[in-house]
């Protein structure tokens, strides 16, 4: 059997699940034959890492070196888990010279490079999958199951409440994320992950944003709220990291150690910038209201500080309301500790309200991760997949574009069409629903 080669750009923290899973569980149907990326350290690291479970040997290349590397490993697919403002440059140039894309989430960050990616997939007809592991998560594939089954009839209207915690939350303003240009902030790079499930959801896209947000807590005057008058760039040299709550210490965290502190001399990148920074200029509390194709208007709103990890819904429909929540965590002085679950509850009209066990699953994100995994490589073993989970371009582009045209209302303070932003996306594969 032949295999399907891979490469992949950028080998951070998030990349190596899909390392890790090609040369582990998928290695039978699927190769990694290259390793690109900016930072020589990393790429040492995730080679050594690997070379243990393949027999041959998997090539490394700087970033300036991609093209190069596509010449030379003739890939069948390039993955994408590099920073996000370099997501489409790496797209779009994979399909144009014949290969097929794997990206992580957020897509890209803005319009320009959204609509960069839509002219090039048209252009060269090449496959773009995103990889949206909240579809796949049980839990929320068992309300996607509930929705198509009627049970609470036509949707209306919905409302979606998520909460980063003061251990997650936090990390995305110590990271290169703390800055739109990088990130497009996490009304992209994060709630992309949260537009996505609810147009998949609704099986419907969205037409209109309006949003307000601001940075009310990862502030200079919060630090003094907590008594630090002088801190630094970073926890690793501040003078008063003792007395900080959000202090990150890479001794208690071996794995960003080895990753990010031992390679810092390649790219000068610093994972423990200070949290309360002048510098970051993304929002930590935001609220949407967003109109649907479909007619639905739904209300979102995000946290970034907040003492426990996770989201509800309420979904309201012809017949009653459905609710999901799903407490993933708790912050606490040492990290996060789990939380107590998810739960699906009906509120039918006219009748008693009844609790719906969850659907479960294993591992990250719910049990999304693993079974994202076997969809992108080994896709020979669905079968049939009548909730239509996979996601490609279509789907990536809708699902930043909320995030898009939210970072423009709260700029210009006026609600925004998706249709000025964006032109020839046709609309994503979803399930029929009741009408």
């Amino acid at each position: 059997m032949t295999k399907r080669r891979f490469v992949q750009v950028g080998v951070g923290g998030r990349g190596e699940m899909f390392s890790l899973a090609i040369t582990g569980k998928y290695a039978a149907s699927c190769e990694l034959v290259a390793l690109c990326d900016v930072n020589e350290g990393r790429l040492k690291l995730r080679s050594q890492e690997i070379e243990g479970a393949v027999t041959y040997q998997v090539k490394t290349y700087p970033a300036e070196q991609f093209e190069k590397m596509i010449a030379e490993m003739k890939p069948d697919c390039v993955i994408v888990t590099c920073i996000d403002r370099e997501h489409d440059n790496y797209i779009c140039r994979a399909m144009e010279l014949g290969c097929d894309v794997i990206t992580e989430k957020p897509m890209t960050i803005d319009e320009q490079r959204c609509q960069r990616i839509v002219d090039t997939q048209h252009r060269t007809g090449k496959k773009c999958i995103v990889t949206f592991n909240y579809r796949y998560a049980p839990a929320r594939t068992h309300v996607k199951d509930l929705l198509m089954s009627g049970v609470i009839g036509r949707i209306l209207s919905l409302d979606f409440q998520y909460l980063l915690d003061t251990s997650h939350g936090a990390d995305y303003f110590r990271r290169w994320h703390r800055n739109k240009a990088n990130s497009g902030g996490l009304m992209v790079h994060k709630s992309t992950h949260h537009f996505d499930v609810i147009n998949w959801w609704l099986s419907s896209i969205p037409v209109s944003v309006y949003a307000e947000g601001r940075r009310a807590f990862y502030t200079p005057e919060q630090a003094k709220r907590y008594g630090l008058n002088n801190c630094g760039t970073r926890c690793s040299e501040c003078v008063e990291v003792e007395k900080c709550p959000f202090k990150m210490k890479f001794a208690d965290h071996p794995f960003l150690a080895k990753l990010y502190q031992a390679n810092e001399k390649y790219d000068g990148y610093f994972r423990d910038q200070c949290v309360f920074s002048p510098k970051i200029d993304i929002e930590d509390s935001m609220n949407l209201v967003v109109r649907y194709q479909n007619g639905v208007l739904m209300t979102y709103c995000l946290n970034a500080f907040t003492p426990w990890e996770g989201f509800r819904v309420a979904i309201n429909g012809t017949k009653g309301r459905l609710e999901h929540s799903w407490e993933e965590a708790v912050a606490s002085k040492t990290g996060q500790v789990p939380g107590s679950g998810e739960t699906i509850t009906i509120f039918p009209h006219f009748e008693p309200h009844y609790s719906v066990e969850p659907w479960k699953g294993q591992g990250l994100h719910g049990g999304g991760d693993e079974r994202l995994l076997e969809n992108i490589f080994n896709p020979a073993s669905i079968k049939e997949d009548k909730y239509m989970h996979a996601a490609d371009y279509r789907a990536g582009a809708y699902s930043i574009l909320t995030g898009v045209a939210a970072n423009r209302s709260m700029a210009t303070g006026q609600p925004v069409r998706l249709d000025s932003l964006i032109k020839n996306v046709a609309m994503p594969d979803f399930p029929a629903m009741p009408e």
